[in-house]
């Protein structure tokens, strides 16, 4: 099994669409890249914790690459906006690609450059290594009950 951790906005949308791939064993959401080992929705929402909203996806390699992994991940969202995905404005909501080997990141860069070029030079994705990744521990529900 190997994982991936991707930004690409809020992160629920897109865990769904990850979590139908064949070779996807598990998905999570969660927040990675920021200053602290914890965080919350609520702290994050601040901007001042540094972190993104993140897709886990554990997924089996025999089945899956990590290259098509990075393929689906710029196909699914909008690459060239900056802390911007449709209406969520925010560095959390950043485009960026979490490597956590060496590997990785060489992948990650291969299919940036593809992508950039179709994209005409305008993709903002960062490519980073995987820095304070925390589960986002049942926002979910929590925001539920505190808005309705």
């Amino acid at each position: 099994m190997e994982i991936a951790i991707l930004a690409l906005g809020c992160f629920w949308g897109p865990e769904i669409k990850f979590s139908k791939l064949d070779g996807v064993v598990k998905t999570e959401v969660g927040y990675c890249g920021g200053d602290y080992q914890k965080t919350s929705y609520e702290e994050v929402c601040t901007g001042k914790t540094n972190h993104a909203e993140v897709v886990k996806v554990e997924f089996n390699s025999d089945k899956l690459s990590y290259e098509e992994i990075l393929n689906f991940f710029f196909e699914i969202h909008d690459p060239t906006t900056l802390n911007k995905q449709g209406p969520d404005i925010g560095s959390q909501y950043r485009s960026e690609i979490f490597y956590s080997n060496l590997k990785q990141k060489e992948i990650a860069k291969k299919v940036f450059l593809k992508f950039n070029e179709k994209f005409n030079g305008k993709i903002v994705t960062k490519i980073s290594e995987i820095k304070n990744y925390c589960k986002a521990e049942d926002y979910h529900q929590k925001y539920l009950e505190k808005k309705y």
